[in-house]
């Protein structure tokens, strides 16, 4: 199995934070590369070295990054969009803490090249009971009560491949009954609103913090031809949205979702859907907790390989 080494610019101050959200993406092993760290060990025992080689002195030089590793596929793709997803929702959530750049690099290969060389293993992915998710460079024979959703996610999250992605996506086809008025929170690549769209909802509005995912979305709802029907706006949710919804989707991460809880009823009505995922299996429990103290009632709850989704509803 080929790997791929991915680099994460921070600070000394910082590490602990965007370690903890990597451990929250699943992501639980990885190298840090402290230079203060590494500047100290050098001072405190200087007495010891009759001689330190410059390859060794520049490391103190070098910025502070976290190292991971990712398989060179389409699950690493997966889950490295994930990561991007949330990078800047960490620097709003932290603006006490220098968190550094938060770029990303990528060994000997420039993260256009990255975007790109995964598209050989993103094939069509047949998802719940009917869905099928194509990639807009390949074509699918559709069986007759299949629904289709075409996709270029570009460097936003969601392509149908993730757990969290495919998980939202069956229980969008469990609610979504026809003229609805959805809500998509964190929309990425619009995968979300737009199969909601395609099932049969009435329309969707999309938000999410990065406008790059802004733009991929409103770009996919064209190559679905459902651009009459959504919207996707950039910012903080409570900015940029008013009203209630029928079904809400966040595919986020825990904390987000620990968070949103305190907030998501504005945007519901007695008989509304909220879906939420991107929950790594052991912050489920916490999660749960938070939306059921909230006031909120789990009618469902999925689980896939490490990762959890939730269906619930206020109390009738």
């Amino acid at each position: 199995m080929n790997w791929k080494e991915i680099r994460i610019y921070t600070t000394t101050e910082a590490i602990d934070i965007v370690s903890g959200y990597l451990v929250g993406c699943g992501i639980t092993g990885f190298c840090i590369e402290d230079a203060e760290d590494f500047n100290n060990f050098l001072t405190d025992t200087t007495i010891h070295w009759d001689y330190v080689e410059e390859s060794l002195m520049e490391k103190a030089k070098a910025p502070t990054a976290i190292v991971i590793y990712l398989e060179d596929n389409l699950t690493g793709m997966e889950t490295l969009r994930n990561l991007r997803a949330g990078l800047d929702a960490l620097r709003e959530q932290n603006k006490a803490v220098d968190l550094g750049s938060l770029e990303l690099s990528f060994g000997d290969i420039t993260e256009e090249d990255w975007s790109n060389a995964w598209k050989q293993y993103y094939h069509p992915q047949e998802i719940g009971r009917r869905l099928v998710v194509c990639p807009v460079w390949e074509k699918v024979d559709l069986k007759p009560e299949q629904v289709q959703v075409t996709l270029d996610p570009g460097l936003a999250f969601g392509t149908g491949s993730h757990e969290t992605t495919r998980l939202c996506m069956t229980l969008l086809e469990e609610v979504v009954k026809g003229d609805e008025a959805v809500l998509d929170i964190g929309t990425g690549s619009g995968i979300l609103a737009i199969t909601a769209l395609c099932l049969g909802a009435k329309n969707a509005i999309g938000v999410d913090i990065d406008p790059v995912a802004v733009k991929i979305a409103g770009e996919n709802a064209e190559l679905n031809q459902v651009t009459d029907r959504c919207e996707f706006v950039c910012g903080d949710l409570v900015d940029k949205v008013n009203g209630k919804f029928d079904i809400i989707c966040a595919n986020i991460v825990a904390d987000v979702i620990i968070r949103l809880s305190e907030t998501v009823q504005q945007f519901m009505h007695e008989n509304t859907s909220l879906i939420v995922s991107g929950i790594i299996d052991s912050r489920a429990d916490e999660v749960m907790q938070a939306l059921v103290d909230s006031g909120l009632v789990v009618e469902k709850r999925l689980e896939d390989n490490g990762w959890c989704s939730m269906l619930l509803h206020l109390p009738q």
